[in-house]
């Protein structure tokens, strides 16, 4: 399709035809080039004369001392020294005042002078002191150490009254008495059947051991029964020379964590309700528990002896709600067995899963094992 004069591609009105590439009459018009070449050089010529950038070279100064003599450029200023002054440069210290100053030995920089810190005061330098030398145990001593004999500053911070270097203060001031003579010398061995006295108190010094035990069923917790029925310290045997007890109690038919210890204040802590160390059981009932108990239980119950609140309870499942985990804080005896029963049901079975963040894991029934350091540590943590 031709293209209209009235076309928007067209640019505009058409030439005639067989007019393209003819230029208009009344000679020939110079090239653009050819102009731009002219006012150039017009350009050139009215622009005024430059100095010379460059040096020439007769104008440019000689090496000397291995680099140019800045100073003589004209316009600059030298910022390093020639050859005369580089020479007469003065260094650091020469060659006396550096052996004056000492000498490399094993690493260090040893002066011979003591320094000096900003404000010109002289100090020496630090210097660790040489160990001590071990002394070697005479007869009598190595034979007290077999006997079961201790320091007497390990004796006293095993009694609980304060720490080793806390009981060296006791004894450097006379406060301390061993069978009834005053001691003051360090390093005094003790035994055990020693009789240590501070501030008129009589020290028994014990190793504090907490142990942890899957109480089985048909054991009672005590130390020792008058009918001669089987108790938790049976389980335990020998396991250490310590004389532990168990902290709190748990029924004869009652399963779980059971903890031991000599340690009387933290098993003061543990059973006193008002520290509120968690408990958590599993309880096993004859009928299924209907959500009005539920609802109650949570509430709060009123028993003989006063009211009883529960923390926490929940049916577990797949057990047609004949079983039910409850979580408390009191430690009146029997107190969940009485609970149940004050809500019409007969607890068949009840065991302790949780004692004070304790658990049974890994222990089968009757077995134990000793708490780890950061068990204990957290126990004596707790408020």
């Amino acid at each position: 399709m031709a293209y209209t004069p009235q076309s928007p591609r067209a640019g505009g009105p058409r030439r005639p035809a067989g007019s393209r590439g003819e230029r208009p009459a009344g000679g020939s018009r110079p090239r653009r080039s050819d102009r731009n070449d002219e006012e150039r050089e017009e350009r050139r010529s009215a622009r005024p004369e430059r100095a010379p950038r460059r040096f020439d070279r007769e104008d440019r100064p000689a090496r000397s001392a291995g680099h140019f003599e800045r100073s003589e450029r004209p316009g600059r200023v030298s910022r390093r020294f020639d050859g005369e002054e580089r020479s007469s440069r003065p260094a650091r210290f020469d060659r006396e005042e550096r052996s004056s100053r000492g000498t490399r030995s094993a690493g260090r920089f040893d002066r011979k002078e003591p320094r000096s810190n900003r404000s010109g005061e002289r100090f020496e330098p630090s210097r660790r002191p040489a160990p001590r030398a071990k002394t070697a145990d005479t007869p009598e001593r190595a034979a007290a150490k077999k006997s079961g004999a201790i320091r007497l500053n390990r004796y006293i911070a095993l009694s609980g009254i304060c720490s080793r270097r806390e009981a060296d203060e006791l004894i450097a001031t006379g406060a301390v008495t061993v069978n009834g003579q005053i001691c003051t010398v360090m390093g005094t061995l003790v035994r055990p059947e020693d009789k240590v006295v501070v501030g008129g108190q009589k020290l028994k010094a014990e190793k504090k051991v907490y142990l942890l035990m899957n109480k089985p069923k048909g054991y009672i917790t005590t130390l020792d029964d008058p009918q001669q029925r089987h108790t938790v310290m049976e389980l335990i045997g020998d396991a250490c020379s310590e004389r532990i007890y168990p902290v709190g109690r748990l029924d004869r038919n009652t399963t779980g964590v059971l903890l031991f210890t000599n340690d009387g204040d933290m098993a003061k802590k543990l059973t006193h309700p008002s520290h509120g160390a968690r408990k958590i059981y599993h309880v096993g009932l004859d009928k299924p528990f209907a959500k009005a108990d539920m609802e109650a239980l949570l509430k709060g119950l009123t028993l003989d002896d006063g009211p009883v609140e529960v923390d926490d309870a929940e049916y577990v499942e797949d057990t047609h709600r004949k079983e039910v985990g409850v979580q408390i804080h009191s430690g009146r005896n029997r107190i969940v067995r009485r609970i149940f029963e004050h809500l019409g049901y007969k607890v068949c079975k009840l065991d302790r899963v949780l004692f004070a963040e304790l658990t049974k894991k890994n222990l089968s029934r009757g077995e134990w094992r000793f708490l780890t350091e950061a068990e204990v540590r957290y126990l004596k943590m707790q408020k």
